[in-house]
């Protein structure tokens, strides 16, 4: 036998411990070179740990949901062994849905026998209480199962058990409290599942950040709309030759991201953070891209936007979304950031206020655009517009920056030949 031991590994400085997911074989099972075996889950990222070598999983050190660190033994690899060979060494996996037995049970218990199956959890226990039996009850619900609305019906209309209840008989000096039915008439709102899951380490790390935030900066928005005509215009007018010049679409982000850059370069402070009773600087634009990904959200960063074209924004925006919704972001790709865009628009907001990413100092909201009603020139016209609202820490921002950084956004969209000119 030559064993093969499978390691966590390495993780990040600022990352401690990760969480184990699934398994993806058992013990026992054939694995190939570097195939997967179990995604690891840290605060920021997914890493895959792949099969060291091929041959037999021979045993599961630390089962789904264990917590790791760095280097750690969770496995170890027979590669001289046969498939279906290997010792059930690595039960604890397998042994903790034990627990789940009892109150199937329980339920069994309650209802009487072989026939609790066919009772919900809520009407096992009513039978329980009435000394019922599934079999007392005619079942309305899916397959014929017994519902709490079942049991309440047949209670009032006077159902008694098909036999005497078997040996254990209530002591009589305490006699059994009356059972109170609801009104027959009152309308059966069926069972009210709930199902409790533990954070993933990405949302509860989420959670820390975003009380962090709130807890920390004096976090105050500011608000303005913007008349995307003239973007819109540019993208109809140039679209088709972007797309077969550069292989993707031009969208709304890359401009977003040039109005940001542009702003930020004539109010650095919004560019700037917070460093015990310092304001620290940034010489440069490392704009951070908010994108909801099936794990929550993360924000990969464009490293020097100030010096990416438009073609390389879009390819890059594409290329974080797809690795978002297949978890394969890197730790390095969401470390840092000077500032931040979140798109609600995306999923149609209209306003909103985001929350600063700590440590930086002031992020903007972009949101749906939308027809509305605008006033040019003493006249109503229909103009597609986007409100904008830029969060800041008004401890080293003032309102004038502020405001006057989110009117240089909304210039540079309303007049994109700004951006050409740096005006």
């Amino acid at each position: 036998m030559s064993i093969v031991e499978v390691k966590v590994p390495q993780l990040s400085e600022s990352v401690a411990e990760a969480t184990m997911l699934t398994w993806k074989k058992k013990a026992g099972e054939a694995v190939a070179v570097d195939e997967i075996l179990i995604e690891i889950e840290t605060d920021k990222v997914v890493l895959e740990v792949p099969a060291p070598s091929a041959g037999v999983l021979a045993e599961i050190v630390q089962p789904d949901g264990a917590t790791v660190v760095a280097d750690q033994l969770i496995a170890k690899i027979d590669t001289e062994g046969k498939a279906g060979a290997a010792a059930p060494a690595a039960a604890p996996a397998a042994a903790a849905p034990a627990p789940a037995a009892a109150p199937a049970a329980a339920a069994a218990a309650a209802t009487g026998g072989s026939k609790a199956d066919v009772a919900m959890p809520a009407a096992a226990k009513l039978l329980a209480d009435n000394n019922l039996k599934t079999g007392d009850v005619a079942g309305t619900g899916k397959d014929g199962r017994v519902t709490k609305g079942d049991v309440l019906a047949a209670v009032a209309s006077g159902a008694k058990p098909a036999a005497p209840a078997a040996t254990i008989a209530a002591p009589a000096a305490k006699p059994a409290l009356p059972q109170v039915a609801a009104p027959t008439s009152a309308p059966d709102l069926g069972e009210r599942p709930e199902q409790r899951v533990p954070m993933s380490r990405l949302r509860a790390r989420i959670a820390e950040r975003l009380l962090q935030s709130q807890s920390t900066n004096a976090i105050l928005t500011t608000f303005n709309e913007v008349n995307m005509a003239p973007v819109m215009e540019l993208r109809k007018r140039f679209q088709d030759n972007f797309t077969k010049e550069h292989g993707v679409k031009l969208g709304f982000m890359s401009f977003f991201v040039k109005a940001a850059v542009h702003a930020l370069k004539k109010y650095p402070v919004l560019n700037a953070s917070v460093d015990g009773n310092d304001i620290l600087y940034h010489g440069y634009f490392d704009i951070g891209i908010a994108v909801g990904s099936p794990r929550g959200l993360v924000v990969p960063i464009l490293r020097n936007a100030d010096q990416m074209s438009f073609a390389d924004i879009e390819k890059k925006i594409a290329e974080y979304g797809k690795k978002a919704q297949e978890g394969k972001l890197g730790i390095e790709e969401m470390t840092g950031g000077t500032f931040s865009i979140s798109n609600g628009g995306t999923f149609g907001s209209m306003l909103s206020t985001p929350i600063i990413n700590p440590p930086q100092s002031a992020i903007l909201g972009v949101h749906a655009t939308k027809d509305r009603a605008v006033v040019e020139n003493g006249q109503i016209v229909i103009r597609p517009m986007n409100y904008l609202a830029m969060s800041y820490d008004h401890r080293i921002i003032d309102g004038r920056e502020a405001v006057l950084g989110l009117v240089a956004m909304k210039e540079a969209l309303e007049d994109p030949s700004r951006l050409l000119f740096d005006i």
